[in-house]
């Protein structure tokens, strides 16, 4: 295999390259209760049991029903098992995603995953941006830090953003990971990634497998069959060879096409097959 199994970001992270987005564990729309809270509860469990180290949550996706899963599936958690969340938004009655970036409004948030999460400290904390490219993220990514100082969070990172809204949060604070949209077909921050490569950030691909808009190639398609996989693990293989700081956070509220998931990490890919689903997005 040539991508290695995890990443350490500081001495006190240390994460599985593939790991689990807990988002659809909510109801349709990411919002409400699941439809089967006993399968939520082992789609948890099982990502455990394979092994994985780094599970993707916020307090805003359900709202709050997410982490009330981890916390009944998971509390007390595993000693190397690392939860990150996000904060930077809240959801209106109709489901709607509002901005909530104000001090007050991170401040809360941060709390509330703390309680639900039933933890004294967060791991990591991503600030989503969810206003118009390239705004400032000084004050709220300021407020953060000031919450990292009181010793609420361990790690900050940032979602979202851009080159230019990344430089202006590491003139804050240290960050360890950005979160954006990014996968076979959505290579629109193909040089972001590679900066964080450069400076030992992991990039956090979010939609991995395209989300609510699923990754579709007649290539892709073509690959699969030839090396025996489905196209979801060719596409999820060909992003951990993307890059040495690339980590995955696919979500499913299934434990068969978790294992599915979970099984790409030991996919490798040929230099040909590389090249070829490069050319996908050219």
């Amino acid at each position: 295999m040539t991508t290695t199994r995890t990443l350490t970001l500081a001495d006190d992270l240390t994460v599985t390259r593939m790991g689990f987005g807990a988002m659809q564990l909510a109801g349709p729309g990411v919002f409400g209760p699941p439809r089967d809270r006993d399968g939520a509860v082992a789609v948890l469990r099982t990502a455990v049991e394979l092994g994985l180290t780094h599970i993707d949550t916020s307090d805003f996706y359900g709202p709050h029903v997410v982490n009330e899963l981890i916390r009944e599936a998971l509390h007390p958690y595993p000693s190397d098992l690392r939860i990150v969340t996000k904060v930077g938004a809240v959801r209106g009655e109709d489901g709607s995603w509002d901005p909530a970036l104000s001090p007050e409004d991170l401040t809360d948030a941060v709390h509330a995953n703390l309680d639900r999460l039933g933890v004294d400290v967060l791991d990591v904390v991503n600030l989503r941006i969810m206003e118009e490219a390239d705004s400032s993220l000084a004050e709220p990514f300021g407020a953060l830090a000031e919450l990292q100082r009181k010793g609420l969070i361990r790690h900050l990172g940032v979602s979202t953003v851009s080159d230019a809204q990344l430089t202006e949060a590491q003139a804050i604070a240290p960050v360890v990971c950005v979160q954006n949209h990014y996968n076979l077909v959505h290579r629109a921050d193909d040089a972001l990634v590679d900066r964080c490569a450069r400076e030992g950030i992991a990039y956090v691909s979010y939609f991995p497998l395209g989300g609510f808009t699923p990754v579709q190639s007649s290539v892709l398609d073509d690959v699969a069959a030839r090396v025996g996989a489905s196209p979801q693990q060719v596409a999820l293989a060909w992003l951990l060879q993307r890059s040495p700081t690339m980590l995955l956070i696919p979500g499913t509220s299934s434990v068969a096409h978790l294992r599915e998931n979970v099984a790409a990490a030991d996919l490798e890919l040929s230099p040909e097959v590389v090249a070829e689903l490069d050319a996908i997005a050219g």
